[in-house]
C-alpha cells in the first residue's frame, strides 16, 4: 500500500509496547476504551453477543479485537500499519475468530460485503477520518440496531473541526501530515444524529484519580434502520 500514512504509523508502532500479559483482574484479554490501564467501560458498550460480527477501525496491536473474538464474536481488525498488524498476529496467533487486514477505513468499508453488528474505533480511524465521509459508510455497513462507538481525546478548547498532526517517518524523511477531527461531545452527538444514528450518547470519561487530568471522549450511536427506529 503506497500510503505515506502507513509508514508514519509504522514509526509510531515502534513507540508502543505490546499490551500487558494480564490486566489488574488477571484477565488475559480485555476491552479498553481509554488511554488509562484498567479504567472505564468495556465491551458491553457494543451490546454484542456470541456469533455477532465486529469491525475495529484502526485495531493497532489487536488487543480489543482479540478480546471480542475470545468472547465468541467474529472480530475483524483493520489498520494502516503493517508493523502493528504484525504485533497483533504475533501476540494473538492462537485466537480463533479474529481476522486482520491492512487497509484504510473508508476503502475497506467501501469494499466489504459484510454487514456488522458493531463497528468501533479506539483512538483509531474514527478520529482520523472526516466524519462527513465516515459516518454514512459506517451506517451503511451496520445491521439495523447495530452499534457504532469511538473514543478519542477530548478537543482542546477552541480547537475544533479538522486539525493537523505530524507523525515522524524517519530521520531522512519529512513527517507525515495526519488529519484528525475534534469536536465537543454535544457537537458529536448532533453530527451522529444528522447521519441517521439514534440513541446517541457522547460524554467525557473522567481520568482515574491521580495527577492526570485529560479524560476520554466516548461517542456511541445506533444504526437508525427500520428495526432500530421502531424500538427506539
Amino acid at each position: 500500500m503506497s500510503d505515506a500514512r502507513s509508514a508514519a504509523w509504522d514509526e509510531y508502532a515502534q513507540t508502543k509496547p505490546q499490551r500487558r500479559t494480564t490486566n489488574a483482574r488477571g484477565e488475559s484479554t480485555w476491552f479498553n476504551w481509554t488511554q488509562y490501564a484498567d479504567h472505564g467501560p468495556g465491551a458491553e458498550v457494543l451490546a454484542l453477543k456470541p456469533g455477532d460480527t465486529a469491525l475495529d477501525l484502526g485495531c493497532g496491536a489487536g488487543g480489543n479485537a482479540a478480546h471480542l473474538a475470545g468472547l465468541g464474536m467474529r472480530a475483524v481488525g483493520i489498520d494502516l500499519s503493517l508493523k502493528q498488524l504484525a504485533k497483533a498476529r504475533d501476540r494473538w496467533s492462537d485466537v480463533e475468530g479474529m481476522e486482520l487486514h491492512q487497509s484504510d477505513a473508508l476503502a475497506y468499508l467501501g469494499e466489504t460485503r459484510t454487514v456488522f453488528d458493531a463497528i468501533y474505533s479506539v483512538f483509531g480511524a474514527g478520529w482520523f477520518s472526516d466524519p462527513g465521509l465516515l459516518l454514512p459508510i459506517v451506517h451503511a455497513n451496520l445491521k439495523p440496531g447495530g452499534v457504532f462507538a469511538m473514543s478519542q481525546r477530548p478537543p482542546v478548547e477552541g480547537c475544533y473541526g479538522c486539525q493537523a498532526s505530524y507523525i515522524p517517518r524517519g530521520p531522512d524523511e519529512d513527517p507525515a501530515v495526519v488529519k484528525r477531527w475534534d469536536y465537543e461531545a454535544e457537537v458529536w452527538a448532533l453530527i451522529l444524529k444528522e447521519h441517521g444514528y439514534v440513541n446517541v450518547s457522547a460524554s467525557v470519561i473522567a481520568p482515574p484519580p491521580g495527577t492526570r487530568h485529560t479524560g476520554t471522549l466516548l461517542i456511541r450511536g445506533v444504526q437508525g434502520g427500520q428495526e432500530s427506529v421502531a424500538s427506539a
